[in-house]
């Protein structure tokens, strides 16, 4: 459902369009909530020829109980009373109460009467409208509401009615209908075929058939409309038009006219056939309207009558195709013999013969007889009857392209299962790095299970961003470091960061990708910097502002380095800081990295500088 709103200022009504929904969705069943007092007078109030609506506003106007509704809204509802009486608005009907909570409200609150006016699209064409007054009065809300359909259409209009085929005959009989209620048009595909143009932004606000009357037949357009005002429901007549493009033609014109029964012009109807005995020229049948539309299109062709060997349209993509040129190309069944499949062939000249009625299709097709040249197609054609006659429609797309990106991917594919088999061979080897390092830190931790506890939690976290994205790559050699580090440093933060109070800032080089081996180590690698920094340069939890920043980027197109420093107290004995448990992990983890690490001291805080290579041996072919 789709609504849109406007204000009339000069009318003093606010106009609701709601588009494309059937009165009996805007109901659902609830249970009852509230006792509803009997209503004097309900038969008198159902025999009413406009509908009373009574809600009761609860909740200081916030909401809306359903005291009764109309007859006609239950009608065109498909409910009973009992299905909604005692039922809050925005329960029954939350549709209903997304439009009237604002109007109810302004009601409740200034006991104003309000006028809205409500308009209901269906299949793009006004279906029915309401005028109606919303009135405060014995403590109630009471909505009235004159009812009006359009008689071209309703909202219980069945689907058939719109069948596609239906619509496809129009662009063949060169006939089109327009309607105009409040001053706009809606206008049908058939006449933009008869007036040889599209469909422009404005033409809801003006007759684009009647503005190209010539001017010897205008008074007898004037003497038609005038008549139509006046009273009279219908008129027939035949009238000439000139198009923007310079031809003259003759149509045939029907209008018919809509009044309520004070006289006021409701809506105008107009049904319009171009009856032109002169219709060879370029650019006057709608077929050629059609096939404009598929004009520069290579991929996709559209086959108007492709089982009529004397009568066939095809738009360009199909000569693309076969690689012929329309004034080359002869139509007739040996145009099936360049295709490969056999199968497809046969349900072709099943088709031809009238032995089905439908065909859909992807086969190979050998352009002019060559093997060494082949496509790719999807073929439909769908015959039907229409009157007396039998017609034929289909579309033929070439899907060489993205048949040969399926195939690619599929190889894809399998490379991926041997990928997987990797990233899951590399999990257990981390598991087993992971468990030597809670072995380790164990025995020089045995009294202090907190740093044991956050070294893990870090390195896991870090493991685990590796494992996730790894799993959804098809390329170990170069994988983007920025994005790891930027999900590493979130995963700190929630770890670490909002505990101590301690900020992580990174700074990335974007075009830094490193293969599977570099990255693994690396990321464990600035997991021990950090838990060493955490713990000995900021000693005093209450120290303000504190900081680790990392800095990561190319040296050389071999080499990459990483800064990470502190803004902590420093290091008084760097000979001991070196020797520790989490120095000798960090000198293990850099020579599986085949890098270099230093230490050094800044002006406030520790720094270390590490050095490694972009890339290192692959485990992996392809």
């Amino acid at each position: 459902m789709r609504i849109e709103k406007t204000y009339r200022k000069l009318e003093d009504t606010e106009e609701v369009n709601i588009y494309d929904v059937k009165e009996s969705e805007l109901f659902q069943y609830v249970p009852q909530e509230f006792e509803i007092p009997y209503t004097p007078f309900d038969k008198t109030l159902d025999n009413l020829s406009n509908d009373l609506d009574i809600f009761v506003p609860v909740n200081d106007g916030e909401d809306f109980i359903v005291h009764r509704l109309g007859l006609g809204a239950l009608v065109r509802g498909h409910i009973k009373q009992t299905d909604v009486a005692g039922r809050l608005l925005s329960k029954t009907s939350p549709g209903f109460y997304k439009i009237l909570k604002e109007p109810f409200k302004e009601v409740y609150e200034t006991h104003k009467t309000k006028k809205m006016r409500f308009y209901y699209h269906f299949h793009e064409k006004l279906a029915r409208f309401s005028n109606v007054k919303i009135i405060y009065d014995m403590d109630k809300i009471i909505l009235i509401s004159d009812h009006r359909d359009n008689r071209e259409t309703s909202l219980h209009v069945s689907d058939e009615e719109y069948d596609e085929k239906a619509n496809l005959i129009e662009y063949f009989s060169q006939t089109g209908s327009y309607y105009k209620i409040k001053d706009r048009y809606s206008w049908t595909q058939g006449i933009y075929n008869i007036i040889n143009r599209g469909r422009e932004e404005n033409d809801e606000y003006f007759n684009i058939v009647f503005d190209l009357v010539i001017p010897e037949d205008k008074p007898l357009l004037e003497k038609m409309l005038r008549e139509l005002d006046s009273g009279r429901s219908n008129y027939e007549s035949i009238i000439r038009i000139r198009t923007d493009d310079g031809v003259l033609k003759y149509i045939e014109i029907n209008l018919y006219s809509k009044f309520d029964e004070n006289g006021l012009l409701l809506s105008r109807y107009g049904l319009i056939k171009d009856v032109s005995t002169d219709s060879s020229r370029k650019m006057t049948r709608p077929v050629d309207f059609l096939l404009k539309g598929f004009k520069n299109n290579k991929k996709l062709a559209l086959l108007i009558e492709p089982l009529n060997v004397k009568q066939y349209e095809f738009s360009q993509g199909f000569y693309y195709l076969i690689e012929i040129s329309p004034e080359e190309y002869h139509h007739s069944r040996a145009v099936v013999q360049n295709i490969v499949e056999e199968d497809v062939i046969n349900n072709l000249i099943r088709l031809m013969d009238g032995q089905i009625n439908e065909l859909e299709e992807t086969f190979t097709y050998n352009v002019n007889g060559d093997e060494n040249n082949q496509k790719m197609a999807e073929l439909y054609i769908e015959r039907f009857e229409f009157g007396s006659e039998t017609h034929s429609i289909g579309f033929l797309t070439d899907v060489t392209e993205e048949r040969t990106k399926q195939l690619a991917l599929m190889e894809a594919n399998e490379h991926q299962k041997v990928l997987i088999k990797e990233v899951h061979h590399r999990v257990k080897n981390n598991l087993q790095v992971l468990n030597s390092f809670l072995n380790l830190e164990k025995r020089a931790y045995k009294n202090k299970p907190n740093i044991i506890i956050d070294h893990m939690q870090s390195r896991l976290s870090s493991l685990a961003i590796l494992h996730e994205k790894t799993y959804n790559t098809t390329d170990f050699k170069n994988i983007n470091l920025k994005e790891y580090i930027e999900d590493q440093d979130s995963q700190l933060r929630g770890l670490i960061g909002l505990r101590d109070g301690i900020e992580f800032e990174s700074e990335v080089d974007e075009d830094l990708v490193l293969t599977i081996e570099v990255i693994t180590p690396l990321l464990l690698v600035i997991d021990e910097l950090t838990m060493n920094a955490i713990k000995h340069a900021f000693p005093d939890k209450t120290m303000p502002n504190k900081k680790i920043i990392k800095k990561i980027y190319k040296i050389d197109n071999e080499n990459a380095q990483l800064i990470l420093q502190d803004n902590g107290v420093g290091i008084d004995d760097p000979d001991r800081i070196t020797k520790n448990l989490g120095c000798e992990i960090i000198k293990n983890l850099t020579k599986q990295l085949d890098g270099h690490i230093e230490l050094f001291q800044h002006e406030n805080g520790t720094g270390y500088k590490l050095t490694f290579p972009i890339t290192m041996e692959h485990t992996i072919e392809g």
